[in-house]
């Protein structure tokens, strides 16, 4: 079970961190993401992490501007947000899934864990 937690109303330029915390242990196995879905659009990837290694993926939409991070210890994963705009308005939805491959690294379908979502909101 994911639980995500963070968002807010902010102004462009802002940063927030958004938070998702893993009911247990977050296996070596699993990558983990960051999905936002605006009103009206398809839900979207935004990055990922890889619990083996470490690596990051990114949308080129937020490449710069986000970084996504875990913490083992805490089962928690991190999403730093800076630089705001108003188009990241969007429901941040937090993911895990096992084996992901890499071609499949920004697709819904490869997560099979998702949180209930947080809202973040920016104001221009």
């Amino acid at each position: 079970q994911l639980q995500a937690s963070g968002g807010g109303l902010v102004q462009a330029g802002d940063s927030l961190r958004l938070s998702c915390v893993a009911s247990g242990r977050i296996s070596r196995s699993y990558t983990t993401g960051w999905f936002r879905q605006a009103p009206g659009k398809e839900r979207e990837f935004v990055a990922a992490i890889r619990w083996s290694g470490g690596s990051t993926y990114y949308a080129d939409s937020v490449k710069g501007r986000f970084s996504i991070s875990g913490d083992n210890a805490m089962n928690t994963m991190f999403l730093q947000m800076n630089s705001l705009q108003p188009e990241d308005t969007a429901v941040y939805y937090c993911a895990a899934g096992s084996g992901v491959i890499l071609s499949s690294i920004g697709r819904r379908s490869a997560y099979g864990y998702w949180g209930q979502g947080t809202l973040v909101t920016v104001s221009s």
